[in-house]
């Protein structure tokens, strides 16, 4: 099974343009500081941004499940999932020719990683005792880079972070200064601090619950350095299944739990959605094997009451006295992978009439929520690559120019303002995730019109204007004109408020883009 972020199809609405000026704008400011080292390395680091795949991080407190979910969103046991050192730093997931672990320094230094393979759920350990560093002997090591075979990594970066509510403040620093940049506000060359940009250039939250120390960081991700931070933020209610304690219905007390965050977080337009997901299902489901099935078999064969006692907890049902048609040891291996939920929804699965392993993950997968974030980050993230790596450069352009001013790059600087500014493709992702705190006055139809014209449903002309996917190019026209009209027509409603006028101009520029690219 191929799990991936796809970037949109070559019919659909990109914004190569964006790109194309970002690159210019980061050259004509590496020619300008060619004689200063360190403006240069931070240059060459937007340079390469804009080249490589989309940068998501998965960010939250400890034991939200990040790992687990990464797991499951490349569908292979790339990342450790026990609580070893290796969660204590961040770990950037690439695609690779070969498996190889390596540990960086602040220094530059590397050193290989021994991995070493377990079983059960964590199937992985990153083993950083005794590191093989150069003959200035040991350090402390600043980060680990990952580099794996796997289509899910060939397009999108992901980057583990460590858990935002640690006990050391370093450890949780290490995830503030990866997505959250301070403002300096000092000339660089006058020794002032060192510039902190992103890391990431958009950001998946793991809520468990939502307190204090969640709000607080999601408002930093999202005002850091007057809005220097990841445009767009998804929120997960992380190991959904434990929500409901293993019920087989979890996954809608989940949903509700999710519901409840999502209505509390409108009111300030923290995420773009927040979504309900079981990771470790997820990932079980991705890696199902034909001797769990055949115990999925066994295990349905059992009439419900008796099974339902002996899944009262995980204990009770790995012990050999109990009496069921699977050894106990593969019944503790079935509690590691799947969880008690797990193993709920895949024998009631096959009481339904599943019949083969393939249906069966496929149904798991569908049930763990998984594939409705991949929907989601399909929509949000991966079909807006571009426009989120060329605000993350830009923004990065922006903070170096700011530091370094009475240059001749100071010329420069109107234009990445203006870029930042006027890219119509960044003015849609900032009114999606506010679209639903701003309580505009309009109603629940033209509201979900709203949405999706603006790409809150992918790209792509015919999701914008509500189409079939087969509509064809005159079709299309017709029906872009028309929101065209519709939208300015509303912009200019007398009776409009700034944000609703705001925001209707926006959906007419949508329109516009459309008919722009449409073949006469």
């Amino acid at each position: 099974m191929t799990h991936r972020f796809d970037t949109a199809a070559p019919g659909d609405r990109t914004t190569p343009r964006i790109l194309t000026e970002a690159h210019e704008l980061v050259g004509a400011a590496a020619r300008a500081f060619a004689r200063d080292e360190y403006a240069r390395t931070l240059l060459a680091e937007c340079e390469y941004r804009l080249r490589e795949p989309l940068r998501v991080a998965l960010a939250g407190s400890i034991k939200a499940g990040k790992s687990t979910l990464l797991n499951a969103l490349v569908g292979q046991a790339v990342a450790p999932t026990d609580a070893t050192e290796c969660t204590r730093v961040v770990t950037w997931y690439r695609d690779g020719a070969t498996p190889t672990v390596t540990a960086h320094a602040a220094d530059g230094s590397r050193a290989n990683v021994i991995v070493r393979r377990g079983s059960g759920a964590h199937g992985l350990t990153f083993d950083l005792n005794g590191l093989r560093w150069d003959a200035r002997g040991p350090r402390e090591v600043d980060h680990l880079e990952v580099g794996w075979p796997s289509a899910a990594l060939s397009q999108t970066t992901i980057i583990d972070t460590p858990g935002t509510s640690s006990l050391s403040r370093e450890v949780s620093l290490r995830t503030a200064r990866l997505l959250t940049p301070t403002d300096t506000g000092v000339d660089a060359r006058a020794g002032g601090a060192p510039i902190s940009v992103p890391g990431a250039d958009a950001v998946v939250y793991l809520l468990r619950r939502l307190d204090a120390t969640d709000v607080s960081f999601l408002e930093q991700i999202g005002a850091g350095a007057g809005g220097a931070g990841p445009l767009g933020v998804i929120g997960v209610v992380s190991r959904a299944d434990e929500i409901g304690s293993g019920r087989i219905d979890a996954l809608h007390s989940a949903r509700d739990v999710a519901a409840r965050f999502a209505g509390e977080l409108e009111r300030t337009g923290l995420c773009q959605a927040v979504i309900p997901v079981a990771g470790l299902l997820a990932f079980a489901a991705s890696t199902l094997r034909q001797p769990e099935f055949a115990a999925f078999e066994a295990l349905s064969t059992v009439p419900a009451e008796d099974l339902g006692i002996a899944l009262l907890s995980a204990d009770r049902f790995a012990r050999a006295d109990i009496a069921l048609p699977v050894a106990p040891e593969l019944r503790a291996q079935l509690v590691d992978r799947f969880g008690l939920f797990g193993i709920r929804m895949a024998t009631m699965l096959i009481r339904l009439g599943v019949r083969d392993s393939l249906s069966l993950a496929a149904e798991l997968a569908d049930r763990s929520g998984i594939e409705e974030l991949r929907s989601v980050l399909e929509v949000q993230f991966g079909q807006r690559a571009e426009e989120l790596k060329a605000h993350s450069a830009l923004s990065t352009l922006d903070r170096i120019l700011m530091a370094y001013p009475g240059t001749e790059a100071d010329r420069l600087l109107p234009r990445v303002r203006a870029r930042l500014a006027d890219v119509h493709g960044f003015t849609e992702l900032r009114l999606l995730g506010r679209l639903r705190t701003d309580e505009l006055p309009l109603p629940p139809a033209v509201l979900a019109d709203l949405h999706r014209i603006l790409g809150g449903e992918g790209v792509a002309a015919h999701l914008r204007l509500g189409l079939p996917a087969e509509a064809n190019s005159n079709s299309l026209r017709a029906k872009a004109f028309d929101a065209v009209r519709t939208w300015r027509a509303r912009a200019g409603h007398p009776l409009a408020d700034q944000s609703t006028a705001t925001a209707c101009r926006a959906a007419a520029r949508s329109a516009e883009g459309i008919l722009a690219e449409l073949p006469r």
